[in-house]
């Protein structure tokens, strides 16, 4: 049986999970409409894969005779200046989640809770990967700066991701 302390906290962090699908949709949109096909499409990957996340944390929660609570998403910004603007934001988001998930598994330790500490270790690992890819992504469009052939070919780059649940490339 699940610790109720712990079902909140997973609650939230399903929620939170859930809200980066939908600030990484709404980046894929505003790609799209920049005719950014190849950034909107790794954004479109990104988000099925941050809702495979939060599904983990349904599963988990209800597998360990809690329930999960589907709570409000708040509206995501639906534009950025750039692409390095809105994958500077997402690598600063992911570093957020990072430390949400850290705090989960401080949470897991104080009380005790070895399976949820076992389950979460999955998202430490995962986190790594996701700040990698998204600094990288950045350094990148760092280099390239304003040169509109260097966006498109890395555009174009971008654009091979395929969507893969579980995580990763």
């Amino acid at each position: 049986m699940i610790n109720k302390k712990i079902e909140e906290a997973l609650n939230r962090q399903m929620v939170a999970e859930t809200y980066s699908g939908y600030i990484y949709l709404a980046m894929a949109a505003d790609f799209d409409a920049q005719n950014m096909k190849g950034f909107g499409r790794w954004m479109k990957s990104q988000a099925l894969e941050e809702l495979f996340h939060a599904m983990k944390f349904y599963d988990f929660i209800n597998d360990r005779g809690g329930r999960a609570v589907c709570g409000a998403v708040d509206a995501p910004p639906a534009k950025w200046k750039t692409p390095l603007d809105a994958f500077k934001a997402a690598y600063d988001h992911e570093v957020k989640v990072t430390g949400m998930i850290n705090d989960l598994v401080d949470l897991a330790r104080s009380q005790n809770d070895k399976a949820t500490e076992n389950f979460l270790q999955w998202y430490v690992n995962e986190q790594v990967e996701e700040e990698a890819q998204t600094d990288e992504i950045v350094k990148n469009l760092e280099k390239i700066k304003d040169h509109p052939a260097a966006l498109f070919m890395y555009d174009a780059r971008l654009g091979e991701r395929t969507a893969q649940w579980g995580g990763g490339d």
